[in-house]
């Protein structure tokens, strides 16, 4: 049975332990966008630990399989999306193939790697939802290219309201197998931040790109 809620929670306990996702209220980051954030996640660093990352394809494997049913393939999305993805389509047997953040530059100038049928049913693979921009290009660049996408799993999302915007405006599906609201709670719960820090967080998910200006 998938049990979203315990899985949620130790996937947020799984890329804090190992300092994947860091939270730094007081300290914020600068995204290659501009943003401030009080978040960073680099969900590379699963792919160290080998009872993570085993965790992380298991539970990936079967989100897919609860949320999109049968699928015929799995695409990843450069690049952190890719190892995940393969590890996803060795666990159900699939074929895999991937999708470039732009057009090769030189030979085929392809945009999609690897080599299925179109037509077939896939579920892309990502490591992390922001805006969801970038994993909807690989889902336009899959449909454009003949395939069906029967949807997209990533690790973590922010939980932004663009992102639920973007994907609907694309009619394209999306779960995850955590989220921010699950991980400031496990956080709360396990002394990661403080109740004070709280607010704070709140408030820079209601207005990201205007957050600490």
């Amino acid at each position: 049975m998938f049990n979203k809620t315990e899985i949620e929670q130790q996937v947020a306990e799984f890329l804090l332990q190992i300092k994947a996702i860091k939270l730094q209220p007081a300290n914020p980051f600068t995204w290659a966008s501009g943003w401030k954030s009080p978040i960073y996640c680099d969900n590379r660093v699963t792919l160290s630990h080998h009872n993570i990352r085993t965790y992380i394809r298991q539970q990936l494997s079967a989100l897919i399989t609860e949320e999109f049913g049968t699928v015929n393939a799995i695409a990843g999305v450069a690049t952190a999306g890719i190892p995940q993805g393969v590890l996803v389509a060795q666990e159900l047997g699939l074929p895999f193939i991937y999708v470039r953040s732009k057009p090769k530059e030189h030979g085929t100038a392809k945009m999609i790697e690897g080599e299925i049928v179109p037509g077939q049913r896939v579920a892309v693979v990502e490591d992390l939802i922001s805006t969801g921009k970038s994993s909807l290009a690989a889902v336009e660049a899959l449909r454009d290219a003949g395939y069906t996408v029967a949807g997209l799993a990533a690790i973590f999302t922010y939980g932004f309201t663009a992102a639920e915007d973007n994907f609907k405006a694309a009619k394209c599906r999306f779960a995850t197998l955590s989220n921010y609201t699950a991980l400031l709670k496990y956080a709360e719960q396990h002394g990661d931040i403080q109740p004070k820090d709280l607010d704070i967080l709140g408030k820079w998910r209601e207005d990201p790109a205007n957050w600490g200006k």
